[in-house]
């Protein structure tokens, strides 16, 4: 496995850096994750550090070197952090919880898979045309009345980790991946200020991603101006196992990692096996079971 990775975070004109990013490989296996703490509610840079933290510890355990069921993992991966996040603030008796959007994407094999809560996005571009969008969950992504044509305010979330209610959150099907595909993990201070269509076009210049990335969050920055939202975003170019040795893309190979061997940029306070034993299984699978049956009725409902 070989790819092509830059990630970046910058604070822009807030007080405080509150999104968060990184990822961990094994041999035959990538995630990639990016929480972005929500503003108005307190600590949102704990909630997306505690997402963070909880997912990588989690695939850390799973990944032997790959991910069995990708989609469940993603899943439960979701709620274990929900329910850290809860437990932070219920061991910290807070009136109010810290929350945080997050989206995560796993490449494994010759696919890739994400889940995603809130508003943090993926893009997936491939030859130039943008791919895949992941649709937010908020109130202007939502299906309008037909004829409607009401305001709607975009950071009025419908759901993120951390929240009193159950969180809601999407997992995509595998999507069969292509040389020199390129993906983007990022927060709404980039998607909210660059559309799709430029997104697109500085992802797909020719430019290497260590190039195309930081030129993303400049753009970002420049047009946010001195409120600029928290700009951060991971980008990575997907090559396949049969790259050449004389490909002069610098990137990430697996191919030479033993068996065992777990790499990672989310390093700083990574929770303890102990504390990964101790998630309330039970919970976890209770909040599954009762997402799966609201989407059931949702569904039900449109049929």
């Amino acid at each position: 496995m070989k790819f092509s990775v830059f990630q970046v975070s910058r604070k822009g004109g807030r007080l405080k850096n509150e999104d968060r990013m990184g990822y961990c490989y094994t041999r035959e296996s990538g995630l990639f994750v990016l929480a972005d703490g929500m503003g108005g509610h307190p600590e949102g840079e704990v909630a997306a550090q505690l997402a963070l933290q909880t997912i990588a510890a989690l695939y850390q355990r799973e990944a032997r070197p790959i991910v069995k069921d990708v989609k469940s993992f993603l899943a439960e991966s979701a709620m274990a952090a929900h329910q850290q996040i809860m437990r932070y603030a219920s061991h910290k008796a807070m009136l109010d919880t810290p929350r945080t959007t997050v989206v995560a994407a796993v490449l494994q094999g010759t696919t890739a898979t994400w889940m995603h809560c809130g508003d943090s996005r993926l893009y997936v571009v491939r030859d130039g045309r943008l791919l895949v969008r992941t649709r937010d969950h908020s109130h202007a992504e939502r299906p309008k009345p037909h004829g409607s044509d009401t305001p709607v305010n975009r950071n009025l979330l419908l759901t993120c980790l951390g929240s009193p209610t159950t969180p809601l959150f999407d997992v995509s099907n595998p999507l069969q991946l292509q040389r020199g595909d390129r993906l983007m993990l990022c927060s709404d201070g980039v998607w909210g200020v660059l559309d799709d269509a430029l997104i697109v076009h500085t992802l797909s210049s020719g430019k290497p991603v260590s190039d195309a990335a930081p030129d993303l969050a400049e753009m970002a920055l420049r047009k946010g101006g001195a409120h600029s939202d928290n700009v951060t975003l991971i980008a990575l170019e997907w090559e396949m196992p049969d790259s050449t040795a004389g490909d002069d893309r610098s990137g990430v190979s697996t191919e030479t990692i033993e068996d065992g061997v777990f790499a990672s940029t989310i390093q700083a306070g990574m929770p303890s096996d102990n504390e990964i034993d101790d998630l309330d299984e039970d919970a976890i699978e209770r909040s599954i079971a009762e997402i799966n049956e609201a989407i059931r009725r949702s569904a039900a409902r449109k049929t």
